[in-house]
């Protein structure tokens, strides 16, 4: 393969950032854009936060701040600031990934530096956002996800009340729409010459992926005769999204020789090439079913007949006859086998800890034909002042010293 420039290697952005939210720059680093986090002084805290802890530091930190230049910068300091502005001056995008308005407290606000690059794309991160009446509420990534109906609270053999294991939806989301959004506007500011102001709650992004369950539940709140369920279902209201598998059969999990597998046969057409396959017509002709999307719903005694049948092969051999056959089955993984997977290891590639700190997944999109270029290891506090300094704003060594001297760095 070829290493052509980065996609984004033209893309410089200034992240001022805490915790989950520099999550939104992870990608736009992995695809060669130069980000610059200026950090206060004592450093982002994210170092320190939850677990596992490698060596000192948190998994959290070597994967969200990896591929990223850092400078520890003062802004309590006029020198500090005058350092900022020169960083934003050629920049393309600022990232204000804390409390709305951080940066403009120090005179650094979108208003400010515009004045100084009108092409600027300004975004701020937050929980929830700058209006509505919980934008002044403190939070933590989880909040998003109860906030957005996604976590329900678990109990234990107690009675106590807790936070059962789930995906983070909204610290993963809004990286995606954040990503999304500074790209096009960078697009728009090229063409045109003027930036813009952007903001984004990640308790927003949470809802807004999690779109097909509310959304259903908005389309039901309509009458009956309006808005029904599925033809294979006679037209009867299943419950939404995932929540109307329960009951599902030619769509549902089933116990394998070793393990779990998903049986996905809903099309008459895949139904038939799993009884053919397993030699089980009679259940094909006892139980056609319509065309299309028909999960043979509350069958039981089917259901009972296809427990026996999938318990007598391994998982391999399932996927093996899915293909053989041409009817959908998949893997049932976890998080902790899915390294193990023959699929994971032909698609993925890990960036290992020898060289950065943990082991971790690398950029999911591939590029045909060339190689993304490997990230650089999630910076210590302060780690490239000296580059930043030097060989982006072109500052000489007198310039540095007096800038020390003023307590720029702290």
């Amino acid at each position: 393969m070829n290493t052509p420039v980065p996609p984004l290697g033209s893309l410089r952005i200034i992240e001022s950032s805490i915790l989950g939210p520099a999550a939104i720059t992870t990608a736009l680093a992995d695809l060669g854009a130069e980000v610059i986090k200026v950090e206060t002084p004592a450093g982002d805290y994210i170092r320190e936060m939850t677990w596992p802890i490698i060596e000192g530091v948190s998994l959290m930190h070597y994967r969200l701040n990896r591929g990223k230049k850092s400078i520890a910068l003062d802004l309590k300091t006029e020198a500090a600031r005058r350092v900022y502005r020169d960083l934003v001056r050629d920049a393309d995008v600022v990232i204000e990934a804390s409390k709305p308005g951080a940066l403009a407290k120090y005179g650094l606000g979108y208003e400010d530096l515009r004045k100084i690059n009108p092409k600027i794309v300004f975004i701020t991160v937050s929980g929830y956002g700058m209006s509505g009446p919980y934008k002044d509420m403190p939070s933590h990534g989880i909040a998003y996800d109860t906030w957005a109906g996604i976590v329900k609270p678990a109990y234990d053999d107690e009675g106590f009340c807790y936070i059962p294991e789930h995906i983070g939806i909204g610290i993963n989301a809004a990286p995606l729409f954040g990503g999304l959004a500074v790209l096009a506007a960078v697009i728009r500011a090229r063409e045109t010459g003027e930036g813009c102001f952007m903001e984004l709650a990640q308790s927003d992004a949470a809802a807004a992926f999690d779109w097909y369950r509310s959304e259903s539940h908005m389309a039901y709140a309509r009458p009956e005769d309006v808005v029904t369920g599925n033809k294979s279902d006679n037209w009867v209201r299943r419950p939404v999204a995932t929540a109307g598998m329960k009951e599902g059969v030619r769509y549902q999990l089933y116990e394998s020789a070793d393990g779990h597998v998903l049986f996905m046969a809903s099309e008459q057409a895949f139904w038939k090439n799993f009884c053919a396959g397993v030699g089980r017509m009679d259940l094909f002709d006892k139980w056609p079913g319509s065309k299309y999307a028909d999960h043979a719903r509350g069958n039981r005694e089917l259901q009972a007949i296809l427990r026996d049948i999938f318990k007598t092969r391994t998982t391999e051999q399932w996927l093996a006859f899915g293909v053989e056959a041409n009817t959908p089955i998949a893997p049932v993984n976890t998080a902790q086998n899915i390294v193990d997977d023959p699929q994971f290891k032909a698609r993925f590639k890990l960036i290992p800890h020898e060289t950065h700190g943990a082991d971790m997944l690398g950029f999911p999109v591939q590029f045909v034909g060339e190689e993304l270029p490997e990230p650089t290891r999630a910076p210590t506090v302060g780690e490239h002042r000296e580059a930043v300094l030097r060989e982006v704003l072109g500052y000489d060594a007198a310039t540095i010293d007096a800038l020390g001297q003023e307590k720029a760095f702290g």
